[in-house]
């Protein structure tokens, strides 16, 4: 009989050491970017960057405000086209053939709506409903990680709803987010692992923020981000991210 208590002692010791355990590695990447604090003040975000896809450049504008507004634009040909947005309840983008601006499927809109996590997806996470998990070491681009799981709320896909988890790779050394693993829920890369790998990070307001942004489907390289300029706090206006009336 203590022999039993005891491996039940030890199995919840266990349970209760990998929960602070990643709660640790959590606490250090933001130790590592600045201070959860200072991250908690970032109110909205106006990012410049290069983009590259298919072996074409493009100058690319990201506007992200709290609390869950997002918007990408991209030059192409001397035409501004809106390929990704959120205004907090729908999210739209431009067809790239017509330019116009069309609205997302609800279920799209209602799965933005879980997925917009501005500024960061671990600041108050319990709060949120999510939930984290420690699993192990994995070692990434040659750099030894700590493999944290995180669950949000679950998403619909094609009316069914699904699990809503991804893997982040945190350096085991300095505790800089390195690489952030998930799976396409739709589209013509369903069922692929999707990886973006964050690299060469810069101060901002006393912020670190990658400024190289590489992504990855099923291995090969779809997407790279070489970021110019970040502003923090800047003025946007709700309208920004609003469906454009005709």
């Amino acid at each position: 009989m203590k022999k039993l208590i005891l491996a039940i002692a030890v199995i919840f010791s266990g349970i209760a050491a990998s929960a602070q355990t990643a709660d640790e590695v959590i606490n250090k990447y933001f130790t590592a970017i600045g201070g959860k604090d200072k991250v908690a003040t970032i109110k909205a975000v106006k990012m410049i960057a290069k983009g590259k896809q298919q072996g074409m450049e493009f100058p690319l504008t990201a506007l992200q405000k709290s609390p869950n507004k997002m918007k990408q634009t991209i030059s192409f040909q001397g035409k501004d086209i809106v390929v990704s947005c959120f205004d907090g309840k729908e999210s739209w983008a431009m067809n790239f053939m017509t330019l116009k601006a069309e609205k997302s499927e609800a279920e799209d809109s209602e799965n933005a709506a879980k997925d917009v996590d501005f500024p960061d997806p671990f600041l108050d996470y319990a709060s949120k409903g999510y939930a984290v998990e420690i699993q192990g070491e994995e070692t990434v681009e040659g750099v030894a990680c700590h493999k944290i799981k995180l669950t949000k709320k679950p998403i619909k896909v094609d009316g069914k709803e699904e699990e809503n988890s991804s893997f982040y790779f945190f350096d085991k050394e300095n505790g800089a987010l390195i690489m952030n693993r998930t799976t396409a829920k739709k589209g013509p890369t369903k069922g692929l692992a999707v990886e973006s790998f964050m690299s060469d990070y810069q101060e901002v307001n006393g912020i670190y923020f990658p400024f190289t942004v590489t992504q990855k489907v099923n291995g090969q390289e779809a997407f790279s981000l070489a970021i110019e300029k970040i502003e923090l706090n800047v003025s946007i206006d709700d309208t920004e991210f609003g469906f454009p009336k005709e």
